[in-house]
Formats: structure tokens, C-alpha cells, sequence
């Protein structure tokens, strides 16, 4: 190969594999899964990075849950929670006052009926995930599984990280609701604004429903995601360091405290490099590699 295209072949390289390391992490969960083929499969169509949650007693769950399986999509268990306020529950919806046998027969039941799920979200739940020992019992019977617990936080003092401690379940959270109106400017925002967390925090996990203008928008917006943004499922993020995530600010009723992000200090400043160095230095260190190997491979038969 000549020099001129071995650096052409480096150059790519280095801007494949770039990107990954600086592209801030977008995971989107569809809730609601199991009552509406229609809509769903239309969420089915989407890049397999979108996830969904289905609602264990849903008549097309075990349907829905195959078919995700079978595209590679990951899949959850939407499992409903008791909310503060009073409004139809689904069948099996759980409680506080529920007895840990209770709440294993349960989930034990949704295990069944959405196969292949890998992780777990509340269906409202902002009485059940705000009662710490209500929390500890589900904690307690999802570790009979491997599954991770994302917390919708429908409520903003959930118990569910408290309760999982010493269970071994891990728990992530959710950053943005996409819809909570059905007007696509207001979801547009909604979905720029979990840009920005993930731009920011390293990471940001949106959740939506699949309803006609949500749908709309993300069809219209996913196949426009900026470069520096990557679509991941949220077992991707379960092992994110703290360092991706900007600290919320604790507000009192008289002052609001800041927690700043933890600076590293160089103690000895380094030897400056000449920019030719660094690049020569790239360009061998790709070119060694498997992918380095691999495009240069390709790229003498494209010049034949």
C-alpha cells in the first residue's frame, strides 16, 4: 500500500473508532408494551436499540417479548406498582402492604408471561417505589432472577436504589419522559432535552409510549440523531461510572446546595508532543490493529 493511502486508511480509523469513546449514550425504553400491535409494531421497526417494556398480563405480552427476542431488540418487564393517586390498576398490580410470598408469586408469574426479559421497570408505582420495606420485598424476589431494575421515578423520593442494597440487583434510572403530552413539539423537546443530558452526563435514559405522535416523532428524529449521540440499551449503562453523571442540586426550603463534580490535578505538567508525533503515533498503533488490518485488506481490493 502507498504512504498516501495508508494514511487515508488511518485517518478512517481513527474517526471509526473515535466516535464511540466521546458519543454520549441515549437509551430509550417504550412502556406500555402488550395491548396495541398496531402502534407496537411500528416501535418493532425502529433500530433494535430501542427498547421496550411490557406489561405482564397484556394479551399480546408473550407475543411481543418473542418477537423483540427474536430481533435482537432488549426486553423488560413492565411491572405495575401501586400509585399515589386513586385510578384503574392492572391485574396483579402490587403494594406495600403485599406480603413478600405475594410479591414473589407475582413477579414469578410476569417472569413467565414476558420471556427473555433481562430487566424490570415500574408501571406507576409512586406509593409502591416510595415505601422503602414495599421496595426491599421486590428487591428480595428479583434476586431469584437476572434481571436489573430500572426505576421510572414516577415519584422523586424512591426507595428502589435504598432497597436494593445488599441484593446484588443493580438499578439505573430514568432521565426524561418523552410524552406525558401528546403534542409531537412538546415530545421533539422532550427527546432534545435527553440529548443534552447525554451530552452533558455521559448517559441519559428517555422512557416513552406507543402512541401515535410519539411514534411519529421518533421516526422522524432517530434516523437524524446527531453524530456525537449513540443509541444503547439500558443494560449498557448499568455499569457507567459515577463520572458520567453531573450531581442533581439538594434544594432546602432556604438555600439550594451544589455538589461540584471532582476535579483530577496534574502534579507534574507533561512534556509537550508536536502534533506529527501523536499522529504518527495513531497511525501506527491503528494500523496494527484488527480493524486497522481489516480496512487495509478492503482497501487494496478496491483499488484493483
Amino acid at each position: 500500500m502507498n504512504p498516501l493511502a495508508s494514511r487515508v486508511v488511518s485517518f478512517i480509523c481513527i474517526c471509526l473508532l473515535a466516535q464511540p469513546v466521546w458519543a454520549g449514550k441515549l437509551s430509550i425504553v417504550i412502556d406500555d408494551f402488550g395491548y396495541r400491535p398496531h402502534n407496537e409494531n411500528q416501535v418493532l421497526a425502529m433500530p433494535t436499540a430501542v427498547s421496550i417494556a411490557i406489561l405482564p398480563n397484556a394479551p399480546y405480552a408473550r407475543k411481543m417479548a418473542i418477537e423483540a427476542h427474536r430481533q435482537g431488540r432488549e426486553v423488560l418487564i413492565h411491572l405495575p406498582m401501586e400509585p399515589i393517586s386513586r385510578q384503574p390498576l392492572e391485574r396483579d398490580t402490587l403494594r406495600p402492604d403485599m406480603s413478600s410470598a405475594e410479591i414473589q408469586r407475582i413477579l414469578r408469574e410476569a417472569v413467565n408471561h414476558v420471556p427473555y426479559a433481562v430487566g424490570l421497570n415500574n408501571h406507576m408505582g409512586s406509593a409502591m417505589t416510595s415505601s422503602l420495606s414495599g421496595m426491599q420485598k421486590v428487591m428480595q424476589a428479583m434476586a431469584a432472577y437476572q434481571l436489573y431494575f430500572l426505576d421510572s421515578m414516577t415519584i422523586g423520593n424512591s426507595q428502589a436504589s435504598r432497597a436494593a442494597q445488599g441484593t446484588g440487583i443493580k438499578v439505573i434510572k430514568r432521565n426524561v419522559f418523552l410524552d406525558d403530552t401528546q403534542n409531537e413539539a412538546d415530545i421533539r423537546r422532550q427527546f432534545m432535552r435527553a440529548i443534552d443530558i447525554a451530552r452533558r452526563r455521559g448517559s441519559a435514559i428517555a422512557i416513552g409510549h406507543p402512541r401515535p405522535a410519539t411514534i411519529r416523532v421518533l421516526q422522524q428524529m432517530l434516523p437524524t440523531l446527531p453524530a456525537d449521540i449513540v443509541l444503547v440499551r439500558p443494560s449498557q449503562l448499568l455499569n457507567e461510572s459515577e463520572r458520567y453523571y453531573e450531581p442533581m442540586p439538594i434544594i432546602t426550603a432556604s438555600k439550594s446546595v451544589f455538589h461540584p463534580v471532582r476535579q483530577c490535578y496534574v502534579k507534574r505538567p507533561l512534556s509537550p508532543v508536536s502534533q506529527a508525533k501523536v499522529f504518527r503515533q495513531l497511525e501506527e498503533g491503528i494500523g496494527q490493529s484488527d480493524v486497522g488490518t481489516y480496512i487495509k485488506q478492503r482497501w487494496q481490493t478496491w483499488l484493483e
